[in-house]
């Protein structure tokens, strides 16, 4: 595959707004800009918490994901560009009306989008028929927008359309500070779409209750083997945090406008802790502030 140069207060009403929606059977003002800190600028929590780790990206937030508590908070508000973050949403909504054995023929304009807009692919070939549940992988690991390119086309109908799904669908899980311009994150000559880190949040803790969705997130090596209905393909998963112990996933992203993103999610002392770093500016950095945040949490007061 190819990868392209392209591209945590109160919190308990809005989450209990998200985990009363039920989980898949299978599963507009313009953002503010922001300047991009310089490396003596880093934070911690809006708050000021004692002992929190240093954190250079923009933005950054950190929840438990089963009681909602707000561990961490950086602009966790703040409009921003979030890159291939979006693919979380892209796979969330698939799932709402597809099964994992659905198949789906790669068409000529999926792999000629990744290509002309620059993005990562996954190498899809044109012609091949591949099941909902292996395109997540493409989707998910090497972040292949061929892969996010062909299941809105599918599934939306049209990527207009599956566009519009995505949008209601962040309006049901209260996420009121992000509107999606496409599929896969990357700009667009009308703009760039937009969300914060705490919505983003929300989101990963509500994608990773689907099982697909946390068992692709998990994943770092995954290999489909040809039959007749399409080549064979290897996909390596992108994010390097999970190599750490405890960790569950879940995406990464880049584009120039957006930096170096990551939402990550874990386990600690029982808990299952969600996180998003947006905006770095050195992409294993963020790797390395998200081990040190979950790291950091569960010395923090049970929620």
């Amino acid at each position: 595959m190819r990868n392209r140069k392209a591209r945590l207060t109160a919190f308990a009403g809005a989450f209990a707004l998200v985990t009363g929606l039920g989980v898949p059977a299978y599963a507009q003002t313009t953002p503010p800009s922001v300047a991009a800190p310089s490396l003596a600028a880093a934070t911690t929590a809006d708050a000021a918490d004692a002992g929190a780790p240093a954190v250079y990206g923009r933005a950054a937030y950190l929840m438990d994901a089963r009681s909602g508590a707000a561990l961490f908070g950086k602009a966790a508000d703040t409009r921003m560009p979030i890159a291939s973050l979006t693919k979380t949403m892209t796979a969330y909504v698939v799932l709402q009306s597809a099964k994992p054995t659905d198949m789906v023929e790669i068409a000529p304009q999926d792999a000629r989008y990744a290509e002309d807009g620059g993005g990562t692919t996954a190498d899809l070939r044109p012609g091949d028929r591949l099941p909902v549940g292996e395109l997540l992988y493409a989707l998910m690991l090497p972040s292949g927008a061929d892969a996010a390119h062909a299941l809105a086309r599918t599934y939306g109908p049209g990527v207009p359309g599956f566009v519009d799904k995505m949008n209601a669908t962040a309006r049901s899980l209260g996420m009121n500070d992000t509107r999606y311009v496409n599929a896969d994150g990357l700009p667009t000559p009308a703009g760039d779409g937009w969300s914060t880190a705490r919505d983003q949040a929300v989101l990963a803790a509500k994608a990773l209750q689907v099982p697909l969705i946390e068992g692709v997130a998990g994943t770092r090596y995954h290999e489909v083997a040809a039959t007749g209905e399409h080549g064979a393909y290897g996909w390596r998963n992108t994010n390097r945090l999970l190599a750490e112990p405890g960790v569950i996933g879940l995406k990464t992203g880049f584009t120039r406008a957006a930096g170096y993103s990551l939402a990550f999610a874990g386990e600690r002392d029982g808990h299952r802790l969600v996180g998003v770093i947006l905006g770095e500016s050195v992409s294993s950095r963020r790797f390395d502030t998200a081990q040190s945040l979950l790291t950091w949490a569960p010395t923090r007061p049970a929620p």
